[in-house]
């Protein structure tokens, strides 16, 4: 069961939201005070009323909402979050939270079976919560449909015992990072509770509570007589939940970073960490089969840039499996991939976004020219790779060259393999591309790839090296077909390749080149090094159908693949 939409609509500062589509993950960005916040709590509200059904909150139409009824701080509040403006105009006005389920085939059964409705797989509710109570309304058309809205309390508890709700707020607080913490303990703990051993042991301390309370009840009832004669009986008593509930909140958690100290004596940002772990694991190893659903409020709160890094992962990882909707400022986590999975929130209202353009430019993010409307960048070493590669690519496929020349393919260069953790931090981090990276199969472009996947900036997916079979290092020149170049060498360089011993060693295409200008009489440096591979590449771009070698061209079709199938996630681009 997974929750597809939600749509709300005068709560707080939102007039209206229409039909939020949630993903994995769904991101709502945009300026401050415009309303993020605000629609995520929405959620969480209206989650946190359907869900709190199976720990004995009874729906119903009608009812009053409190703090106490749903044990929640996030219950609903009608002066606080009916719109302030309508509140004198609209004194019976109400805030309308909309959420849309969808059930796969065995949980249409099980619906019938505990609701007693058919359902064709997708269950609208709409609360509607005012000053007076709130109203359960299922909006299914047909018949069937007046009937469903009679049933709250067992749609609810069919809903709630298959979806785990948890949010995290923004201000994590000492106070508010250990709530979060001990509630999660408490509903892992709770688990053991329906154990018969556990079950005797509580037994056992009732027996042993029982005798001293029954004293201090004899004791206090015989002082108090004789002040107020009309009091017949006074009694000490410890419930079983309070004795259950007790027992769930004994945990602390001690972190040990060389002086074991208790969460509550830690900084904002371990605090956030710890409570963000501690959902993973919930998530992980305490759904017992239900589907889970994670608000988290501005993730990057308190953290230090690496931790944001490191969180960024964790909710990756989280929203592979389960529904993640975040708030945020950071571009850091942005879903660059899936663009309409972010959701824009502008002038109090909101939108899935269009384009990595239109989000850059609500989080006042500026792009350079030549990747302003990028979907994807690839990562090449050197300009001679970028010239090569962009006519090899647009000439492998007819996708490939609309996305170069329209600009949603767009190429950026490291002037240098040792910086590729930079240009990759710049590209994620401040401009919101996503990419993708070439690298030369040398020293330098292993260890610039082994670094920033240390750093967290790229993993295996996103890299193609210029490998050669039978070669220890290889660069993209190693690839090209011999014929293309050798005449282009001898005519401007008066440097013969054809039978060169020097050339035909297992060195790398630039330190084989190298070794037949030097045994020629030809000067070899980095000047000349650039102007030859420069002509090349040249000459790559004026023929690319006949550039690179037959035996060799398994790197390039695997590179295309890989830019294809990122691009497919971009708008606006088909196979």
């Amino acid at each position: 069961m997974i929750l597809v939409s939600f749509s709300v609509e005068n709560y707080r500062s939102i007039t209206k939201a229409n039909r939020i589509e949630v993903g994995h993950p769904t991101v709502l960005v945009g300026p401050n005070n415009e309303g993020k916040s605000n629609i995520l709590r929405a959620l969480v509200t209206a989650m946190e009323v359907l869900t709190a059904s199976p720990r004995g909150f009874a729906l119903r139409a009608g009812m009053r909402l409190s703090l106490s009824s749903l044990g929640s701080r996030n219950a609903y509040q009608w002066e606080k979050d009916f719109p302030i403006h309508l509140q004198k105009s609209k004194p019976e006005g109400f805030s309308s939270l909309s959420l849309e389920f969808k059930l796969d085939p065995e949980e249409i059964e099980e619906f019938k079976k505990e609701v007693g409705s058919n359902l064709n797989g997708l269950l609208p509710i709409v609360l509607e919560l005012s000053r007076n109570g709130l109203n359960f309304s299922v909006t299914k058309k047909g018949k069937g449909a007046k009937s469903l809205a009679l049933k709250a309390n067992p749609i609810a508890r069919f809903i709630a015992n298959r979806i785990e709700f948890e949010y995290i707020r923004a201000i994590r607080t000492a106070e508010s990072a250990n709530s979060v913490v001990k509630s999660l303990v408490e509903k892992e703990l709770s688990a053991v509770e329906r154990q018969d051993g556990y079950l005797q042991a509580l037994e056992t301390i009732k027996k042993l509570q029982q005798p001293v309370l029954d004293a201090l009840s004899k004791s206090v009832h015989e002082t108090m007589v004789g002040f107020l004669p009309a009091i017949k009986k006074v009694r000490f008593e410890i419930t079983e939940e309070q004795r259950f509930t007790a027992l769930r909140r004994s945990a602390k958690i001690i972190i040990d970073d060389g002086t074991p100290t208790d969460l509550a004596q830690k900084g904002d940002g371990v605090q956030s960490l710890a409570a963000l772990a501690l959902m993973r694991h919930a998530s992980v190893v305490g759904g017992k089969g239900k589907s889970f659903v994670i608000a988290i409020e501005e993730p990057e709160s308190h953290l230090h840039p690496k931790a944001m890094h490191v969180l960024r992962k964790v909710i990756n990882e989280l929203a592979e499996k389960y529904q993640v909707v975040i708030t945020t400022h950071s571009p850091l986590f942005v879903d660059r991939m899936n663009v309409e999975s972010n959701v824009i929130v502008n002038q109090h209202k909101a939108i899935p976004a269009k384009s990595i353009d239109q989000i850059r430019n609500i989080l006042g993010v500026r792009a350079s020219d030549n990747l302003q409307h990028a979907e994807l960048v690839l990562v090449v070493e050197g300009d001679e790779d970028k010239t090569a590669l962009r006519a090899i690519l647009r000439n492998y496929s007819s996708t490939l060259a609309d996305a170069i020349d329209g600009g949603k393919l767009a190429f950026e260069t490291l002037s240098g393999g040792t910086n590729l953790s930079y240009v990759l931090g710049l590209l994620r981090d401040a401009l919101l591309c996503t990419y993708h990276c070439f690298l030369d199969y040398d020293k330098c472009g292993r260890e610039s790839f082994e670094k920033a996947k240390a750093e967290g900036l790229v993993d295996l997916r996103d890299v193609n090296f210029a490998s050669v079979a039978g070669l220890k290092e290889s660069e993209i020149e190693d690839l090209y077909e011999f014929s293309l170049y050798k005449d282009l060498i001898w005519s401007h360089f008066r440097v013969g390749l054809d039978g060169n011993k020097k050339f035909k060693s297992n060195k790398k295409w630039s330190d084989r080149l190298g070794d037949a200008f030097i045994a020629a009489g030809k000067p070899w440096n980095e000047a000349v090094e650039m102007e030859v591979k420069s002509k090349v590449a040249s000459a790559v771009a004026a023929n690319p159908s006949i550039a690179v070698n037959l035996h060799k061209k398994e790197v390039i079709e695997n590179l295309a693949a890989e830019l294809l199938e990122k691009l497919k996630h971009g708008p606006g681009i088909e196979e």
